[in-house]
């Protein structure tokens, strides 16, 4: 299998923009549009491409979206191997929706990070107690949803011992029903039955969140892992807010981390 480039654009500190020299992406009214980018790191399966934005299109002028779309286009035409993108929200922020749209990453490439942060971050844990925790997020996104978490907990569901799924009540939509194939499917190949619970529900172990926003159920913080997947920041800050000394993990984290050590001269 070709390995995955990802290419990361993320915001370059000022403190880096200013010792790079790389304050505005263009030195003079003549020069090209040049976005500086470097490897950060190399998987098995993938590796990570980081490129800064640096904190104006040229001198203090801000960038403009067609602008900066363009410059990201030509860092992603010239990476080899398959390539996908990662933007960071301080970077979507001076792209409007038009496009916003064009950078978002495909399901394959963000189940290809969760599969490396369970066996990174949750491997021992999930084989230690076997539990799982499931936060469906947008009804109309949940067979991708099932699919997915069918395919990161594959490797370890013969540990698995008790799931709970927490999902949206909708009027006159029964998820039992609605989900039937994939429930039969976990039951009979692994004699795994999974919960339904509702929000007030206790929840614990490692926890696979799909939500847009921090739909707090009760977590028991012992052995837990808390594995964000749309990568919505503030969720780790809501944690810590309510006194939850779990590890926050999430593939845009994980990403930022990786540049961030490059950057350090630091072997991941």
């Amino acid at each position: 299998m070709e390995q995955e480039t990802i290419v990361y654009y993320y915001p370059m500190p000022e403190d880096t923009a200013r010792s790079d020299h790389r304050h505005a992406a263009r030195r003079h009214w003549f020069a090209d549009v040049v976005l500086p980018s470097r490897m950060a790191v190399k998987q098995e399966a993938f590796c990570v491409l980081g490129c800064g934005i640096p904190p104006y299109y040229y001198r203090r002028r801000p960038w403009k979206a067609q602008t900066l779309s363009a410059a990201m286009e030509t860092v992603l035409g010239v990476a080899e191997g398959m390539t996908d993108t990662y933007v960071h929200p301080a970077v979507q922020a001076l792209l409007t929706k038009e496009y916003c749209d064009r950078w978002l990453p495909r399901t394959g490439t963000i189940q290809m990070l969760g599969k490396h942060l369970l066996a990174e971050y949750a491997k021992e844990k999930l084989m230690h107690n076997g539990m799982v925790t499931v936060l469906l997020g947008h009804p109309a996104d949940t067979d991708r949803q099932m699919e997915m978490t069918w395919e990161l907990l594959k490797p370890y569901l013969s540990r698995v011992n008790r799931m709970q799924i927490y999902y949206e009540e909708i009027a006159g939509v029964d998820i039992q029903e609605e989900l039937q194939e994939y429930l039969e499917t976990y039951y009979y190949e692994y004699g795994l039955v999974p919960q339904f619970c509702k929000r007030r529900e206790k929840c614990g172990g490692v926890i696979l969140d799909y939500c847009e926003r921090f739909q707090y159920p009760k977590i028991i913080p012992e052995g837990c892992v808390y594995i964000d997947l749309t990568s919505a920041g503030a969720k780790e800050q809501i944690c810590k807010r309510k006194g939850l000394s779990i590890p926050y993990v999430s593939p845009l984290k994980y990403l930022d981390t990786v540049v961030k050590n490059s950057y350090d001269r630091k072997v991941i």
